[in-house]
């Protein structure tokens, strides 16, 4: 390279920088999109229609749980595995939303897909959900059917099915908690002033 060229590259790499720097400096909280915020289920999409089935090879906390018995429910479907750190971390959420909306008509339904073979042992799974105090029905998919139903590809991953099995919000990893909690509030029709979740 010549000492030419190599002036012209610092050049372009020090104009860059202070292109950035300028950038990041004009950018406050108000130029960034607020997260969508829900007050009636007529403010979420329709994301799908129905439901896909559930397929599990057995139950924790529950008898099973088919179309017929989650008809009428606002149901949000949770897929984990316990040896995921990111799902241990939503767990708050969704443990304090199925005490606090469960009353509601809320139905938290946990669906454990295991993503290595140590995960996929139902004595583990139920020694996990017991020492954890998860209350909420746990459909046990370690051949990974339900998983494949819903066209899953993340660990931790939230479905919200409104009442008559429409999907109206999605979301993948940990976060937007407050968002997910809006869009709960509004299928069921909580009252704006009504007390929210506590996470613990």
């Amino acid at each position: 390279m010549t000492p030419r060229l190599s002036r012209v590259l610092l050049g372009l790499v020090v104009v860059a920088a202070i292109v950035g720097v300028v950038v990041a400096r004009r950018t406050s909280a108000n130029d960034v999109a607020p997260a969508a915020t829900f007050t009636s289920a007529n403010d979420l999409p329709i994301l799908r229609k129905d439901t896909p089935a559930i397929h599990a090879s057995d139950w924790l906390n529950t008898e099973p749980l088919d179309a017929s018995s989650l008809a009428g429910k606002v149901v949000l479907y949770d897929f984990w595995t316990f040896g995921c750190v990111n799902c241990r971390n939503t767990q708050p959420w969704v443990k304090a939303w199925f005490a606090r909306y469960g009353p509601d008509g809320l139905v938290v339904l946990s669906v454990h897909t295991p993503e290595f073979s140590y995960e996929a042992d139902p004595k583990a799974v139920a020694k996990y959900v017991a020492e954890n105090a998860i209350t909420y029905p746990v459909a046990l998919d370690a051949n990974r059917a339900t998983w494949q139903s819903f066209d899953n590809h993340y660990w931790p991953a939230f479905y919200l099915h409104d009442r008559i099995g429409q999907r109206r919000l999605t979301h993948f990893g940990e976060g937007a908690y407050a968002q997910t909690e809006d869009a709960i509030r509004a299928l069921l029709g909580v009252k704006a002033d009504s007390p929210r979740a506590s996470v613990a």
